[in-house]
This record gives structure tokens, C-alpha cells and sequence, in this order.
């Protein structure tokens, strides 16, 4: 764990500073997650999830682990194909995969998958990691895009365990490029090798030292890929859409909405929306803002006569991006867009609010021709216009470059098992 851009003489003792230090601060972050958990819903099912962890670990019955470590659920996404491929080829070893965050371990189950044993990662601690990682004794430990817990890392490499970072993708602002970030490069030294999605990521890596890299892509085009070949249509979402051209709404936070229902009241074509929150505020929300005829996917029956559907329920949303004409992805205001490739890959333009930086598919389709970020609601208005006017051209760009995009599980799964 010797950081090659400190001075040699006394680098050891200063990153076993840093490390305790590291520990001190987990330590304090579990007292403070324990007390803010009193007043957050969310934050106590976290508290919960880790209650007696130890004591209710599984049996192991493999003598082969291959261990997914995934912030949420948008990483348990990206690690689906690799998670599949292993399955595939290894019919045998045991897939774990831990989570972060509740929204991992509360939503996995909706998507079919391969895991064998799902659980939350326990507080990052030595003694956690020691017993954790004993117990389990991976033979791979696959951390996907950027979560990096120092302990559990360093204790999986002590082990044994080969390393690897699955469709990475790393930022100047992060921690490791930072003249404090002397223990965090320490525990990127610990990889065996990173599977980054860009250029930028390896350019980050290469001025820290580190050599040990691939792009390879992201792995989610492998999923979304998937998805469609396996896509089965919703009859209720038929019906209502039939042969008409159709503007669909995905996970519409009320920033979105604010520039979107606009345009939505004066469109000639049918719409869907389906809010990132579904509670009945948030319906409310859309719904008194609405002067076209609309419908609640959960009412059962949608008359013809309806102009709008309102998915409020989870797990439609992909049927209705396979009826689309164009979308809107959402998130874009807060910088948290949701993913934008859900809807590329059934062929169609994809518009977003302005603050992408963090997501390198959205630069990609702006370039290709078929992603349009947006801030107004005239913009919105035009972008409809023009991709409708060049439907045929957009969406052609857009179903080729997720096909072009394609195959970075399998890079990632050759490379991890030729070692």
C-alpha cells in the first residue's frame, strides 16, 4: 500500500496514519447513520438490514464465489450481464452480491437474476471485513462503476481474492486524484485490474501510476440489450398506444414535469408518463396540470378515448419505452439522470434535462446524433418536432450505436477467468 507520488521516507508510516484515520471516520459514520436513523424512514431500514449481520450469514455450498458488490440498484443493473455470464459458464459457484444502499436490497428482486445470496455490506470496518470476507472466502470480488471500501478490498486481496472494477468510471473531483488522497490510491493499487467505460477514466488512472486497465465499455448495453430481446409487450399499454405516434415520460422528477406538461397539453399525439415517485402526491402533481383526457395505469381499464397514460406503478416502464416515438429521461435538473439507454435501445431520440456531466452515455448519443439535452420548454417543443420530422434517420443512429455499444460482459468475464 505504498503510494509511488509520496516521498519514500516515511510514506508507510503516514498511510497507517491515513488508514487509522479512515477507520476513525467509518466508526463516526456508523454512531451518526445509528442516530440520524431516528428521524429517517430510509436510513433505519439501512440499520436494520445490518442488525446481527453475522449471525445470520448463509451457508456456503461452492466451492467457487464470485462476489457483486453494488452502491444500488442502478450498479446491481450494470452488473447483471457479468452476473449471467458467470452463471452461464459456471453453473456451479455461488453468486453474492452485497448492497449499499436499501433501494438495492428492496428492489433487486424485481428483475430476474442469477444471485445466490444477497445481503448488505456490512459497516467497513477491519474486524467486518475479516469475518465477512472468511466466511465467504471469494475467489473474484467484482466492484462495480465506484464504490471503494478500503477494508473489505484490502482483506479480499489478503485472502486471496482477485480484485476487479466493473465498468468503472472515475472523475478529476474524486478523492483518489487529490493531493489528501494518498490512502485511497493505496486502495486502488490493491485491484487486479479496472474495466473503465471511457477514455477520461484511463487518463485519471495513468497520472496516479496505475497501468492496470481496459476500456471495455459499459456493461448496461449488455442488459438493456436483453431486456428487449426478452421483452414481452403490456396489453394494457397496447391497447392505449395502437398504431399512434407516442412521447413517453420516464422517471419525471417535478423539475422535469415543470418543462414538460407544457408541451404535453398541446401535443397531437398520445403520451405516457411514468414519475420516479409514484405516491399519491406526486400523481396529484402531474394530474392537476393536465388538460389533455388521461388515464392511471392502475385503473384497470383505458378508455380509447384517453390522450395520457400516468404509469403509476413500478415495473412498466420499459414495455412503454418499446411503443415510443421519443423520450424524456429525468433527472437531468439534479444531475441524477436515470438511465437514458432504456429507451435508446428500442430506437428512439432521447431527450434530458442539462446537468449530465456524470454520465458519459448522454455526451455519446448528444454526439451521435440522437440525445438532446433541453432546459424549456420551447426546446422540448422543437426537439419533438425535429425527431418526429427525422424519426426514421434518429432512430436508426440510436439502435446502431447500442449495438456498436455491446459486449463488454464478455470482454470482462474472459479476461477475469484466463487469470
Amino acid at each position: 500500500m505504498v503510494d509511488s507520488n509520496l516521498p519514500a521516507t516515511g510514506e508507510r508510516i503516514l498511510l497507517r496514519l491515513m488508514h487509522f484515520l479512515y477507520n476513525t471516520g467509518i466508526l463516526l459514520l456508523g454512531v451518526g447513520i445509528r442516530v440520524y436513523a431516528l428521524f429517517n424512514e430510509k436510513t433505519k431500514r439501512w440499520v436494520e438490514g445490518r442488525k446481527n449481520w453475522e449471525a445470520k450469514l448463509p451457508k456456503v455450498n461452492s466451492d467457487e464465489v464470485v462476489w457483486f458488490h453494488c452502491a444500488s440498484l442502478g450498479e446491481f443493473d450494470q452488473g447483471l450481464p457479468l452476473m449471467w455470464k458467470f452463471r452461464h459458464e459456471k453453473p456451479d459457484c455461488c453468486i453474492l452480491v452485497t448492497f449499499f444502499s436499501p433501494s438495492g436490497m428492496e428492489h433487486y428482486h424485481k428483475r430476474k437474476h442469477p444471485a445466490d445470496i444477497v445481503q448488505y455490506l456490512p459497516l467497513d470496518t477491519p474486524s467486518n471485513a475479516r469475518k465477512f470476507v472468511s466466511h465467504f472466502n471469494p475467489k473474484y470480488f467484482c466492484l462495480i462503476k465506484y464504490e471503494f471500501w478500503s477494508n473489505f478490498i484490502f482483506e479480499a486481496k489478503k485472502q486471496g481474492a482477485k480484485v476487479y472494477n466493473v465498468s468503472g468510471i472515475f472523475r478529476k473531483n474524486h478523492r483518489f486524484f487529490r493531493p489528501y488522497g494518498a490512502f485511497f490510491r493505496s486502495t486502488l493499487r490493491a485491484f487486479d485490474w479496472f474495466f473503465v467505460q471511457n477514455e477520461e477514466s484511463v487518463e485519471l488512472l495513468q497520472s496516479i501510476g496505475i497501468e492496470n486497465y481496459s476500456i471495455v465499455g459499459d456493461s448496461r448495453y449488455d442488459k438493456v440489450y436483453q431486456t428487449r430481446k426478452n421483452h414481452i409487450p403490456n396489453e394494457i399499454i397496447a391497447n392505449f398506444c395502437g398504431d399512434h405516434r407516442v412521447f413517453i415520460v420516464g422517471s419525471s422528477w417535478p423539475k422535469d414535469e415543470e418543462i414538460i406538461l407544457p408541451v404535453i397539453n398541446k401535443l397531437n399525439c398520445k403520451v405516457i408518463i411514468a414519475p420516479h415517485n409514484i405516491d399519491s402526491k406526486s400523481i396529484k402533481g402531474i394530474t392537476s396540470n393536465l388538460s389533455r383526457k388521461f388515464s392511471r395505469f392502475t385503473d384497470g381499464n383505458v378508455p380509447e378515448s384517453s390522450e395520457v397514460l400516468i404509469l403509476d406503478t413500478i415495473g412498466h416502464l420499459s414495455s412503454a419505452y418499446s411503443f415510443g416515438s421519443i423520450a424524456y429521461v429525468g433527472g437531468g435538473f439534479t444531475g441524477n439522470l436515470h438511465n437514458i439507454l432504456e429507451p435508446a435501445v428500442f430506437g428512439m431520440g432521447v431527450m434530458f434535462g442539462p446537468k449530465f456531466e456524470k454520465y458519459p452515455e448522454a455526451s455519446s448519443f448528444i454526439k451521435n446524433g440522437f440525445g438532446f439535452d433541453v432546459s424549456t420548454s420551447d426546446e422540448v417543443k422543437y426537439r419533438i418536432e425535429y425527431v418526429l420530422e427525422n424519426r426514421e434517420v434518429i432512430n436508426t443512429k440510436a439502435a446502431q450505436f447500442v449495438e456498436d455499444s455491446r459486449g463488454a460482459s464478455e470482454k470482462m468475464y474472459t479476461q477475469i477467468t484466463a487469470n
